[in-house]
């Protein structure tokens, strides 16, 4: 059973999770892995939410399950949906965190602190968007 207060949080990888160094893999981003582990910990949800595909996707995946991260979907909203052309293609979260914010990424320490916020006082819901560009 999920916390009441859990978020589904989409998180870009390059530029946001690593270095961006598209199309390899660039080095994680000072505390991203540690945050996320946190972030599932507490029983939010995490979908991979990135422009990688294929082969370049699979390495993305990989690359986070290497460093402790299994994320609940992969560029969808949950684990079954199927895309048949017809639906939305834009992912069903509550957050988004990417590098390509108005602003740029904050840095996850503070991406932590932010959502943290909102279990410590749970009036404060979290404004739904990108971090960087809503900020509480």
């Amino acid at each position: 059973m999920l916390p009441k207060n859990s978020l589904i949080i989409a998180v870009d990888f390059d530029g946001t999770i690593v270095e961006d160094a598209y199309p390899k893999v660039g080095p994680a981003r000072i505390f991203a892995f540690d945050t996320l582990i946190e972030l599932q910990k507490k029983g939010h949800r995490l979908i991979l939410w990135t422009y990688r595909y294929g082969e370049r996707l699979q390495d993305a995946v990989d690359f986070c399950k290497k460093n402790g991260v299994e994320f609940y979907a992969v560029n969808q909203s949950y684990p079954e949906e199927k895309f048949d052309g017809k639906i939305s293609r834009k992912i069903n979260a509550d957050v988004f965190i990417d590098d390509r914010n108005l602003g740029g990424i904050l840095g996850w320490g503070e991406i932590y602190q932010q959502l943290l916020k909102t279990e410590k006082h749970p009036e404060r819901k979290i404004k739904k968007g990108f971090f960087g560009l809503f900020k509480s």
